[in-house]
């Protein structure tokens, strides 16, 4: 009789634990490098806010925000990822080279001509097929969030391509980059994102490219004399999540979090731009750098200076997949 009460009793016991960590909610570790107030940090709290507010998901899903690399810095997040020590991620698209190398098309110089081109780009049939290009590595995209349109920054002016010649110019760990700068005879320099002030600083770097949000939020034009409005490459990222993690959700929740998600990404496009438009005024504002605007013939030959790196990936990103960006540009 003992024995069957205590059989009872680890029985109950182990159904109380079970339901327990059923009621558990789902933790997603969302991790970035950048400040809060970028539209990467503003899109991260506000996924966040609408999923705590989601009746659906109440008591179910927890989004924990971690910005600033407070968790994961470049050099470690996509390994983190996979590993599932963070659930969501929005890197760069110049950071997944070693997982598709089509993906490497958003790092092309001077290929969108502005973010609408880009809008048409990700949401046709190509750039929704990208999303899913990397599910077989443990890597699934959810959707592509604006930061914008990248600016040359130097300490000195940079007018001409010939001006970039010899600067050593901070990149992203992105061959494409590598070769853009070298096409300039500049010398690319792989950093991360933390790194980048302290390196202008101390002359590490001489040169950078960035968004007006990146710029102002860690305070580049503190360092930096000159920027150039060049508008000759995209820094956008794409939300991605762990192909297993997602899969393993439950399908009601999964569905919930992708209408999320959308919502989320409409906003996030739809406020990149003035986000960067307001942190370039601030910039103005500041006084402690010149920012060039580029005459259409000075833009031309930056143009033709660049475009070789075309030709050099066209083999590993495809010649289809370029031409459909490239026709992008003509609006529908």
């Amino acid at each position: 009789m003992l024995t069957l009460t205590r059989a009872l009793f680890c029985a109950a016991a182990l159904t109380m634990a079970s339901l327990a960590q059923a009621a558990d909610p789902i933790v997603i570790k969302f991790s970035h490098v950048v400040a809060d107030n970028t539209p990467k940090g503003q899109g991260a709290l506000l996924f966040k806010k609408l999923v705590e507010e989601d009746q659906n998901l109440k008591d179910k899903v927890k989004v924990e925000v971690y910005a600033n690399s407070s968790l994961f810095g470049d050099g470690k997040e996509m390994e983190a990822l996979l590993l599932g020590d963070v659930q969501m991620l929005a890197p760069s698209l110049a950071k997944f080279e070693q997982y598709t190398k089509q993906v490497q098309i958003f790092d092309l110089p001077f290929l969108f001509n502005d973010l609408a081109a880009v809008n048409r780009f990700q949401q046709g049939p190509e750039g929704i097929k990208l999303l899913s290009s990397m599910d077989e590595k443990g890597i699934h995209g959810l959707a592509y969030w604006h930061n914008g349109l990248k600016q040359l920054s130097a300490n000195q002016p940079l007018r001409e391509p010939k001006d970039a010649r010899g600067l050593k110019f901070r990149v992203q760990a992105s061959s494409v980059l590598e070769e853009q700068f070298k096409a300039l005879h500049a010398n690319p320099r792989k950093l991360s994102f933390a790194e980048v002030y302290q390196a202008l600083q101390t002359g590490t770097v001489n040169g950078t490219e960035n968004t007006w949000s990146n710029y102002q939020s860690q305070k580049v034009n503190e360092v930096q004399k000159y920027f150039t409005e060049s508008n000759h490459g995209l820094i956008d990222y794409m939300v991605i999540t762990n192909a297993k993690f997602w899969n393993g959700l439950p399908a009601d929740i999964r569905t919930e979090l992708e209408k999320i998600m959308a919502k989320v990404t409409v906003e996030v496009n739809k406020q990149a731009e003035a986000l960067n438009q307001d942190a370039k005024q601030k910039i103005i504002d500041a006084k402690t750098s010149e920012i060039i605007e580029l005459t259409p013939e000075q833009r031309a030959e930056w143009r033709k200076a660049m475009r070789p790196v075309w030709d050099k990936f066209s083999g590993e990103i495809g010649a289809d997949l370029i031409k459909a960006a490239e026709d992008s540009n003509k609006s529908q």
